[in-house]
């Protein structure tokens, strides 16, 4: 398959699924068929994408007959396959889930208009060898993610939205305030031509606060310390299926643009901004996790820990070494999984304990103990027990830190590891295995007098258990591919050829 295909057909897939959702406007369930067949697109596109480049091939193409620079770029490696992979894959996850997941109330109002327009802006971020064109696509992100918060028109989720749009527009206007001052500086926007400019100019140390305005910009985008506000405010008013995708996806694009542009543009700068990433890291995990700590509300818990994750992914960045890049990598696509899953489950817990409030809920062990061994699969996996997916994400970070003397990094990220266990327990012990109150008992009636919304909630949190049972007891080939992404990143010369080193218009450079 040529390059043009594989990289266009991840973007197209969701944009097909726009428009055939748009005709259905009025057709619920025809609405469900068409956004399940473009998430399985996706899917499969993004496996095609995965096979052309895993043996380090990246793949570029030049969109309108314009050469590199000009024009709009392209551009999928290992890091970008991986991560066009797991939205396809958390793409039917979700969606299978949304089919009976609190959201029949919310189709007539976009739902899957906006689903889908989430997943191509995730997608584009993924794929695009552009800096503006990067904001283009967090933008469609943006507006896609905010109309399906506000799915449900009510006062707390409307307030949610508002904090929600306002801290992120902020962000972005940062972020475009950025982009403005690097093409000042350089004349170009092409990231693979940035690539080649930056170590040119002369004026370094604007090079260096350029990187610190970025590492701002994306780090408001993933939620790090002291930027994380908007999303714990936020996530708790969503539905189970619209949390577990903006969980799985919407921080991770910013942690993939911060991974990105400080392996290929701003690389030179880690002596002075390896330092403050590592202080961030530190204080998002610390943070995260106490906000975690603190709450009875499953959703709120659950949403603190995103932010709590994400300081282990900035460790690549701190530590700066092919080790320590490769295990934020893994660390990403084992989290997509593991949150993701945590959040559909919180939906069953609501539907079956009748609460999200771990003090209204108990019994579910006794009830339903295929989904406590379910729970425990993910929990035990974020908090980094072995053989799990989780364990083998810590360990690689965590050894990459001590290796090269980041000892309060790695003193931080095992004591996190310790407070995450506790916070999964106490989930365990308030949902699970107390008693349940007496007016939970109506919702578990409902709950287990419906077998078709048990099988359909069930499956997708049963396959990605499985996913990260598979990542644990067979981490070989996921370390492995992480590993080498993570060195195909600090090579930026293969991402350079592959957008230049061939006169025509689609290339290919092989490492």
């Amino acid at each position: 398959m040529s390059a043009d295909l594989l990289l266009t057909l991840p973007i197209l897939a969701p944009a097909i699924g726009i428009a055939l959702c748009t005709l259905a406007w009025n057709r619920p369930r025809l609405q469900r068929i068409f956004g399940l067949l473009a998430n399985m697109g996706l899917l499969g596109a993004a496996i095609a994408l995965l096979l052309a480049t895993r043996d380090g091939t990246v793949v570029a193409t030049q969109f309108g007959g314009w050469a590199p620079p000009f024009g709009i770029s392209f551009v999928g490696d290992m890091l970008a396959a991986a991560m066009v992979l797991i939205t396809g894959i958390m793409a039917v996850a979700v969606g299978v889930y949304g089919l009976v997941g609190d959201v029949e109330e919310r189709e007539n109002a976009f739902y899957h208009i906006l689903y889908q327009g989430l997943l191509l802006g995730v997608t584009g971020a993924f794929l695009t060898g552009d800096i503006f064109n990067l904001y283009v696509w967090f933008e469609i992100m943006l507006i896609s993610s905010f109309g399906l918060l506000a799915l449900g028109g009510t006062r707390e989720q409307l307030d949610a939205g508002i904090k929600y749009v306002t801290l992120n527009l902020i962000a972005t206007t940062f972020f475009l305030m950025s982009v403005a001052f690097l093409y000042g500086m350089t004349g170009t926007l092409n990231l693979a031509d940035l690539a080649r400019v930056i170590p040119t100019l002369e004026n370094q140390g604007l090079v260096t606060a350029l990187a610190v305005m970025f590492l701002a910009a994306f780090g408001a985008k993933a939620a790090v310390f002291p930027l994380f506000y908007w999303l714990p405010a936020a996530y708790h008013t969503a539905s189970a299926p619209i949390v577990a995708i903006f969980a799985a996806l919407l921080t991770k694009v910013g942690v993939y643009a911060i991974l990105r542009t400080f392996t290929l543009l701003f690389d030179g700068d880690a002596s002075y901004t390896g330092p403050i990433v590592a202080a961030v890291a530190i204080f998002t995990m610390v943070t995260g996790v106490l906000g975690a700590a603190a709450h009875f509300d499953m959703r709120r818990i659950l949403s603190f820990h995103i932010i709590s994750q994400i300081g282990y992914m900035l460790f690549g960045i701190a530590v700066a070494t092919p080790l320590a890049i490769g295990g934020s990598i893994l660390y990403v696509i084992h989290h997509i999984i593991v949150k993701a899953n945590l959040f559909l489950i919180a939906g069953i817990v609501h539907r079956a304990g009748g609460s999200f409030d771990l003090k209204k809920t108990g019994g579910l062990y006794k009830n339903l103990p295929v989904l406590g061994v379910l729970f425990l699969i993910p929990a035990l996996s974020l908090a980094g027990l072995p053989p799990l997916s989780g364990f083998w994400s810590k360990f690689t970070v965590i050894k990459a830190s001590l290796d090269a003397g980041h000892l309060a990094l790695a003193v931080a990220g095992l004591a996190v590891g310790v407070l995450t266990l506790y916070s999964m327990l106490k989930i365990w012990n308030e949902a699970f295995w107390k008693a349940a109150p007496a007016e939970a008992s109506p919702a578990m009636s409902a709950w287990q007098s419906d077998r078709r919304t048990q099988l359909v909630m069930l499956a997708p949190v049963v396959a990605l258990a499985a996913i990260t049972l598979t990542i644990g007891l067979y981490a070989e080939p996921f370390v492995d591919y992480s590993m080498r992404a993570g060195e195909q990143l600090l090579d930026k010369s293969v991402y350079i050829d592959a957008v230049f080193g061939v006169p025509d218009q689609l290339t290919e450079a092989r490492p």
